[in-house]
């Protein structure tokens, strides 16, 4: 089955800014597409970041119509060709779901809920490999570039100026022997590692705590820098994605996220309760 296209940030706020040129010039979207000789379904589809790009004639008709000015013609311009170029992560494009990879990168801060596995930022190339291999219909070679795709993804965290990384881990993602008690070893002291960056923090949600507000399932929420793009709450499944950023939507992430901490380990906490995991792997 096909998945719906996910448009990038930057795809989105061409959108959101064509839109907000067509409210500012008093135009309904039935007169902005009859007076730039279009669709209806066609404009709404562009506003609606629908339509994978947006054509430069088409751009410039709108333009032309909403009377923008030379120095905001030459900006949306450069937001257009750069909505439609490919980043690194195209040639996994039959591996990471929709294009998840054009939202990490544009994403300021990460807070996510695993409660099955170690989040896939945080992985090593080991436990990742386990992981995939967990399916049973994958050949090496098809596993070998979900890894090499996974560890890819995982410089994000390092560059300059690195996103927040703030993830809530189910004690059941650290009980749970991924691959063999070596590759669970090392999956653990790799975690210990990321937790000691600025930019990382790791809050062990611990079985006492019973029920809690994301029992439900995994998810990821991202924020961006700029005002104009909206947060996104991010969900996988084996067969599709979701991408929410319905300001509601959101609003229910950002409570399901913040109640969950509150039953955490605070990241101390949480650091000192993996070291003892690992004294226990090494016992």
């Amino acid at each position: 089955m096909a998945t719906p296209y996910s448009p990038s940030i930057r795809r989105r706020r061409l959108s959101a800014e064509l839109k907000r040129l067509r409210a500012k010039a008093g135009l309904t979207l039935v007169e902005a597409a009859k007076q730039a000789g279009m669709g209806k379904s066609s404009l709404g589809a562009i506003e609606q970041a629908e339509s994978r790009t947006v054509p430069v004639k088409t751009l410039n008709k709108l333009m032309d119509l909403y009377e923008v000015d030379a120095d905001k013609r030459v900006a949306l311009q450069e937001l257009a060709k750069m909505a439609s170029k490919k980043g690194w992560w195209s040639q996994y494009k039959d591996l990471i779901p929709q294009m998840l990879t054009d939202f990490e990168a544009e994403a300021c801060t990460f807070r996510t809920y695993e409660s099955q596995v170690i989040p896939g930022l945080l992985q090593t190339p080991q436990y990742a490999d386990a992981i995939f291999r967990a399916n049973l219909v994958r050949d090496d070679a098809e596993i070998a570039r979900r890894v090499e795709a996974r560890i890819t993804r995982q410089e994000l965290l390092s560059k300059f100026n690195p996103p927040t990384f703030m993830a809530l881990v189910d004690e059941a993602c650290l009980r749970r022997v991924v691959g063999s008690p070596e590759v669970m070893h090392e999956q653990l002291r790799h975690l210990t590692h990321m937790a000691s960056r600025h930019n990382i923090n790791i809050y062990v949600l611990p079985f006492s705590s019973g029920a809690h507000p994301s029992t439900e399932g995994s998810y990821v929420i991202m924020d961006f820098l700029d005002p104009r793009d909206a947060s996104i709450a991010y969900l996988e499944t084996p067969v599709t994605s979701m991408y929410l950023e319905e300001d509601h939507q959101v609003r229910l992430f950002n409570d399901m996220f913040g109640s969950t901490q509150s039953c955490a380990m605070t990241p101390a906490q949480s650091l000192t309760f993996i070291n003892r995991l690992l004294q226990g792997l090494e016992e």
